[in-house]
């Protein structure tokens, strides 16, 4: 959504500055993720060049981006939550705990060896094409708890370190902070894990809420939500 109020300033959402970002969330423009370097962009702390994908990418969507901060930015509030790959609109974002990298995600791993915490794997949840890499944090009666790391890990530094492919797993859960109206335990969702490296709207039943900390289970990536151009 965009458009240009009479005293100049262009009236948008947060959305509109991540669809043009490349979305994978990697880390290494020195944020968290995509939406958090959109902000930084806004309230002109970084620049666009800090995204080295941008330059990489086909389309014009580093000139568009430029294009758009030459104006005077408000960023509209209540903005929506939608997902960049799909489109479908999202009831909130999920946010990691506090002085986490990422949410937590339980996962179901078909390969069957003892884990352990601080182990590096890559691995693809069910339903998802991209690999992801991930921390263990623990290890307990067949599943184990991570944070994901995104690709980050294969630039630089940590290049050289080593990881274990535990091929497909199953997303049980999530564990993060919410970030909009809190939802009541029992409720499906529709929410968008802050880190997700394709942006994608999740679903799943809220088990627990302990304040604005929630854990999700029965992740599904198949949403059933009108998408974002049909309201």
């Amino acid at each position: 959504m965009k458009r240009t109020r009479s005293d100049g300033k262009i009236k948008t959402d947060l959305n509109a500055f991540i669809k043009l970002l490349p979305g994978y969330n990697c880390k290494d423009c020195g944020f968290s993720d995509c939406a958090d370097f959109a902000e930084a962009l806004i309230s002109k702390s970084t620049e666009p060049e800090r995204c080295r994908y941008l330059h990489q990418q086909k389309n014009d969507n580093l000139n568009k981006l430029k294009q758009l901060l030459d104006n005077e930015i408000e960023i509209v509030a209540g903005k929506k939550v939608v997902g960049v790959l799909d489109g479908y609109i999202a009831d909130f974002f999920l946010k990691p705990l506090k002085d986490e990298c990422s949410c937590r995600e339980i996962l179901y791993p078909f390969y069957n060896k003892k884990y352990k915490a601080g182990d590096l794997i890559r691995y693809r949840p069910l339903g998802c094409p991209i690999p992801h890499f991930a921390r263990i944090l623990k290890a307990d009666r067949g599943l184990i708890t991570v944070h994901m790391i995104g690709p980050c890990n294969r630039i630089g530094s940590m290049q050289k370190e080593d990881f274990e492919d535990i091929g497909v797993c199953m997303v049980g859960g999530f564990i993060g902070i919410v970030e909009g109206e809190i939802p009541k335990v029992g409720q499906t969702v529709r929410f968008v894990p802050k880190g997700c490296m394709m942006q994608k709207v999740h679903s799943g039943v809220v088990v627990q809420i302990e304040g604005d900390k929630a854990i999700i289970e029965g992740i599904d990536l198949k949403v059933w939500s009108l998408p974002e151009s049909a309201d």
